[in-house]
């Protein structure tokens, strides 16, 4: 068996998450306090008590997901007293997840990589005024007439392809009355089913090109190491381990496709079977067997998890 590690993204929040781990384990306590400490911010009673309001804000949700998917990693490693190269062959992430999924691999320190966060969920909030931009979801088209629809409807506006998740999941991205004419055009195409999401910003479009500016100049100033994984980028949905590299993907995953399905695809091409979800809820894990049959999908979101997991190491 091989494995990675992949880390969620935004949507994937809920209160209560890391609860279980911070009871029954020591080292998932230990993230949390040391987020808490670099955020100036008491991030675990929010995760822990709500109110849900304040935990989906962006700047608030993306420092969440990532402390969970950290506490998990060290409880794995201090539990099994192994490495995570020991169990995981490659790290990725969605979006946010990216560097959750660069913190568990040892490139970013916890708390330079909880700030970069804050500040990228802050940036991203404020890079359009809201009620101008929207996303939705494509069910049942592929990625190519979604590129279509997106063409057609733009019209001098922006809307594109957001990420491509597999399984005929496409999330569209832009001006708000753009990504409505995406819709329709993208049903014109045999698009079963198309939805608007209750989504604060459009996320991963070009109208983010504020918040990948703020991303660029905050990078400057984190160490970014070479993670002992390799870590397969959204961008670029190839693996890269060097550092300079790493920066300048971070920034421009804020405006490009999260291209998770070409990610799937590259880890099983080097080997990879076994994705397992590490952190907050099952989106991943639940997306492997619609991107390919072969693969499996597992999640750890709690104690049980975690001793179901150790048991096949």
């Amino acid at each position: 068996m091989s494995r990675a590690l992949v880390f969620p993204g935004q949507g994937s929040q809920a209160v209560g998450m890391g609860v279980e781990l911070a009871a029954a384990f020591p080292a998932a306590r230990r993230v949390f306090e040391e987020i808490d400490e670099a955020l100036k911010q008491h991030l675990f009673k929010l995760m822990k008590e709500g109110p849900e309001s304040d935990l989906v804000l962006t700047e608030n949700a993306q420092p969440a997901l990532m402390a969970v998917s950290m506490a998990t990693v060290r409880v794995l490693e201090a539990e099994s007293g192994k490495a995570l190269a020991d169990f995981a062959a490659f790290v990725a992430g969605h979006s946010l997840g990216e560097y959750s999924a660069l913190a568990a691999a040892g490139a970013i320190a916890v708390g330079d990589t909880a700030r970069l966060l804050k500040l990228r969920g802050q940036s991203m909030q404020k890079a359009v005024p809201v009620g101008e931009g929207a996303m939705a979801a494509l069910l049942g088209i592929e990625l190519e007439p979604a590129i279509e629809a997106c063409e057609e409807a733009a019209q001098g506006q922006v809307v594109g392809v957001a990420n491509d998740n597999g399984g005929g999941q496409i999330v569209v991205s832009g001006h708000k009355e753009a990504v409505e004419r995406a819709v329709e055009a993208a049903k014109a195409r045999g698009c079963k089913r198309g939805m608007m999401l209750p989504v604060s910003a459009p996320f991963h479009c070009a109208l983010m090109q504020p918040a990948a500016d703020a991303m660029a100049d905050a990078l400057e100033n984190v160490i970014v190491a070479p993670p002992r994984v390799p870590l397969i980028a959204n961008v670029s949905a190839d693996e890269t381990s060097d550092p300079d590299t790493i920066k300048r993907q971070l920034v421009q995953q804020v405006t490009a496709r999260v291209r998770w399905r070409e990610c799937v695809l590259a880890m099983k091409a080097r080997g990879v079977d076994t994705l397992v979800e590490t952190g907050s809820g099952k989106v991943l894990s639940g997306l492997v067997k619609r991107i390919d049959r072969d693969m499996t999908g597992t999640a750890i979101n709690a104690p049980a998890d975690v001793s179901a997991f150790l048991k096949t190491l």
